[in-house]
């Protein structure tokens, strides 16, 4: 069977028998194939299994346009870049056509001309589905030129044409899109009068340049991205546009924790080669993961602009070039991340977080080092008792042996100490062990020593012991000494 892309004239592909279809009834009939042969048309998609997926299957289907609504980070462009995955793997194209127009139904003058000159020995060339991507990110400096086109009076001037005439226009990125997916990025940024000039594209395929007309019969499948931040901040999508997206999304962030984990664990950009020497434990990823769900609910966080799932992305690679650059300081072949290196993704989290007013008056480190302090106080219940429980019960707690040895001593960790400076500092405190050996006996033991700092982070955080958190270590004492060093550092 000959290949389709040795096909090369107009006269071949007719006596293929190859039939065209429009991008719409395209991308449904790959995705009617799809769901019968239960493929997953969105592999790299993670947690919108029962939610989005579905809504956009079904948009697609219909043939709709759509807006994908939500937050920032909740994977709106991956989602729309994904469905490329669903077009053809090649479509025939006249050859030099700049509106890639389908041989057996041409809408460009330039084609029509070629095929009245040349009929069957017409050129054609394939174009892959790869090619049939086109994204625009809305900016206000955005003209209707860009979008739509504009006339070339140097052009018209050379051909000795009519302004209104079609070859004297210089197309926009819209008419170029023929036949493509066309994405606009933050749609509500885009100017009202460069809306209002989507108008007649979305909904009859005419296109006005300059007050000349034109009818281009465009088989563009639109989608649209926006915040609904956008809406009061920037701008807003005018109704009558609204109103012509025949389909409208929600997005939405990870329900769940593990949901959060398995997308930062795919999207994070660590080689695997750097893994082999470096381990995450489920615990450091469970913490992480926790400071973005935190942030998501603080007070200090502007909770309408939303904390990107970037964040959790950005921290994790941090915290593996913490523990490799502490391994390489030391000439370690291996290293286990502790509780210490969630220092290291401080700058992931100020960079990612719009705070309130009462944010900007703590400033963005100290709500940074106030999130990773909730998600702290949040595990650490989970794995360890409550120490809580025991204050109300008045019953002899777990922690007293530790917690009294701090009467009087404090323990200094150091972010880049080698391992058996670490060690020899944890098993320096009483008690601190025979805690973890009572509550995690079946933990293997290269993780005892990140429960051991747990354990600590967590009596400190229920104001147990007190934690002083300085540039190159961390130093835990007497909750009362702890106090007054914050009373002195405040005064300085």
């Amino acid at each position: 069977m000959k290949n389709i892309q040795d096909i090369k004239t107009l006269g071949e592909l007719k006596a293929s028998g190859y039939k065209s279809k429009s991008i719409k009834a395209e991308l449904r009939d790959n995705l009617v194939r799809s769901l019968k042969q239960k493929s997953d048309p969105f592999p790299d998609i993670v947690g919108y299994e029962e939610t989005v997926i579905p809504d956009i299957q079904r948009a697609l289907l219909s043939g709709h346009s759509m807006n994908l609504l939500g937050l920032r980070g909740q994977a709106k462009t991956r989602i729309a870049r994904g469905i490329t995955r669903l077009l053809d793997e090649y479509i025939p194209v006249v050859s030099g056509s700049e509106l890639n127009d389908d041989p057996l139904q041409p809408i460009s003058r330039y084609a029509i001309d070629l095929i009245a000159e040349h009929g069957d020995n017409t050129p054609i060339s394939w174009m892959h589905r790869s090619d049939r991507y086109v994204e625009k990110l809305a900016t206000p400096d955005v003209t209707v030129a860009d979008l739509i086109g504009d006339v070339d009076p140097i052009k018209a001037a050379n051909l000795k044409l009519s302004y209104s005439d079609e070859r004297a226009i210089h197309f926009g990125l819209i008419p170029r899109s023929n036949r493509c997916i066309f994405v606009i990025n933050e749609l509500p940024d885009l100017q009202p009068r460069i809306q209002v000039s989507l108008f007649n594209i979305l909904q009859e395929s005419d296109i006005q340049i300059r007050g000349f007309r034109l009818r281009l019969e465009l088989d563009v499948q639109f989608i649209f991205t926006a915040n609904p931040e956008d809406y009061t901040n920037r701008g807003s999508i005018i109704t009558p546009l609204k109103d012509r997206i025949q389909s409208q999304i929600l997005t939405h962030y990870p329900k769940s924790l593990e949901l959060g984990m398995a997308i930062t664990q795919r999207e994070a950009k660590v080689e695997k080669t750097r893994l082999k020497h470096i381990d995450i434990p489920h615990t450091i990823a469970m913490l992480i993961e926790m400071i973005a769900f935190e942030a998501r609910g603080s007070e200090y966080v502007d909770q309408k602009s939303g904390v990107s799932a970037r964040l959790t992305i950005s921290a994790l690679e941090n915290l593996v070039s913490s523990v490799e650059r502490r391994i390489l300081v030391n000439g370690e072949k291996n290293g286990i991340a502790r509780i210490g290196d969630l220092l290291a993704v401080v700058p992931s989290i100020t960079g990612k977080v719009e705070l309130v007013y009462e944010g900007e008056q703590e400033g963005p480190q100290f709500v940074a080092m106030r999130l990773m302090g909730q998600a702290l106080r949040k595990l650490f219940p989970q794995i360890f008792p409550n120490p809580e429980t025991f204050k109300r019960k008045k019953q002899t707690s777990p922690y007293d042996e530790v917690i009294t040895w701090f009467t009087g001593n404090e323990l200094e960790l150091h972010r880049d100490a080698p391992e058996s400076e670490y060690r020899e500092a944890l098993f320096s405190v009483p008690g601190l062990y025979s805690v973890v050996k009572k509550y995690c006996p079946d933990l293997p033991q290269e993780y005892e020593l990140l429960m051991m700092e747990l354990v600590l982070h967590g009596l400190s955080e229920f104001s147990l012991i007190g934690k002083n958190v300085m540039n190159s270590s961390i130093e835990f004492s007497d909750v009362m000494n702890s106090l007054f060093e914050d009373d002195e550092d405040e005064r300085a």
